[in-house]
Parts: structure tokens; C-alpha cells; sequence
């Protein structure tokens, strides 16, 4: 804001007229929309599994630096702020990786595959924790160790998944189990229903054939004739 205003003075003192403060406004509309495309641009490529790479911040940071980054951001790239058309994409991005940051369990979860990756890196180029390398790493260390750090993430996110299918189809077992209980249950019901409406048909039935039997006492059963 100072430098705009040294160069509108600038302006005036040289004589510079309003085409001239217009145009310098333009200028600055111009380069302010062009630092979020920019930052659009870095926040959609930036691997969506590592917040800290989302919200371009260092593992380890305290959360206020969290805050302050993510509302800096916010302000920059915000949908009512730009006519970029992926500015909804990447905000939403940006409030996922500072609501996991914030998260306690999902940012442990996340330092430990960071640290698992710098392990691995270490034990591949056979270097301990006084090498000078792993003290005070370089660019090309830092490269190496993010993409590292990718394929843990990846490898970390496909055995998540694996574990949610493996729950889903046992709790899909177990639903059927229940459901086959369920109906189970009611056949039994059903047909103890039935067997009691049918109660007094039956010994209705009984108390007939009884009755006629006391009616004929004295009638005997035809003797099968032997031929031969």
C-alpha cells in the first residue's frame, strides 16, 4: 500500500493527470489478480494429502501460524474476491487442510508419515540423524523428502481404504446375519399364529369323530374275505 501511494505522488508532482492514476490502478488491479491466480494455481497442485503442502507451511509449525496463514490465504483466493473459476476448488481445499492441521489425531497421523518418510529417505541413502545432511538439509533433500513423503501418504490412504472396505463388508456380513435372524423369527411367529387359529378347527374335529364314534358302538369293520 505505501509503494502505491509513493508512485500516485509520483504522479502528481510530475504533472501526471487522472489517465495516469487510473492506468497505475490498473496496474495493481492487474498484478493483485494475477498473485491469485497464482496461488489458485500452486494450492491445486499441491498433493491434497499433505496439508502442510496445501497451506505452503513446514511441518511443525504452532497452530496460530496455522490460523494466520489459512486467513491470509482465505482473503487472497476467496470466490467473492476474484472471477477466477477455480477459486471455489481451491478455497474449499485450503478449509480442508487447515480443519486436518487443527485436528489433533489427523495432524499426528500426518507428522508420523512425514517423519516415516524421512526415515525411509535416510535409511536408503545410509545417513543417521548426525549426518550433516539430515541437520541441515538442502533443497534437493527437502525435494526428495516430500516426494517421500507422497508415497507414504499414498500408501497410508490405500490401507485406510482397505481397512473401510474390509468394515463395510464385515458389517454387511452382519446385517444379514441379523436380517436372516429377523425373519427366522417371525416365520417361527407366523406359524405359531396360524397353529393357534387353527386351535378349535382341530378340536372341533376331535369332538366330532369322537361323538359319532359313542353313535355307533355296536358297528364292526367288515373282515377282508380271503380268495382261495
Amino acid at each position: 500500500m505505501a509503494i502505491k501511494e509513493e508512485l500516485k505522488q509520483e504522479v502528481k508532482e510530475e504533472g501526471g493527470g487522472k489517465d495516469e492514476l487510473e492506468a497505475l490502478d490498473a496496474l495493481e488491479r492487474e498484478a493483485a489478480e494475477y498473485n491469485k491466480d497464482a496461488e489458485i494455481d500452486r494450492i491445486l497442485k499441491a498433493f491434497k494429502l499433505d496439508a502442510y503442502a496445501v497451506l505452503d507451511l513446514q511441518p511443525g509449525v504452532p497452530e496460530s501460524e496455522i490460523k494466520l496463514c489459512y486467513r491470509k490465504k482465505s482473503l487472497l483466493i476467496h470466490p467473492d474476491k476474484t472471477s477466477n473459476p477455480r477459486a471455489p476448488d481451491a478455497f474449499d481445499r485450503l478449509k480442508k487442510a487447515q480443519n486436518e492441521l487443527m485436528d489433533e489425531k489427523q495432524r499426528t497421523t500426518l507428522d508420523e508419515c512425514i517423519a516415516d518418510a524421512r526415515m525411509l529417505l535416510m535409511r536408503e541413502r545410509k545417513l543417521t540423524v548426525d549426518s550433516e545432511e539430515v541437520k541441515n538439509p538442502d533443497k534437493e533433500f527437502r525435494e526428495a523428502w516430500r516426494r517421500k513423503t507422497v508415497e507414504v501418504l499414498v500408501d497410508s490412504e490405500q490401507r485406510r481404504r482397505k481397512q473401510i472396505k474390509a468394515q463395510m463388508q464385515e458389517e454387511g456380513r452382519e446385517q444379514r446375519r441379523v436380517d436372516e435372524e429377523v425373519e427366522s423369527r417371525k416365520r417361527r411367529r407366523d406359524h405359531e399364529v396360524q397353529w393357534e387359529q387353527t386351535r378349535e378347527g382341530r378340536i372341533g374335529s376331535w369332538r366330532d369323530f369322537q361323538q359319532k364314534t359313542k353313535e355307533e358302538p355296536g358297528k364292526k369293520k367288515k373282515k377282508m374275505k380271503v380268495l382261495g
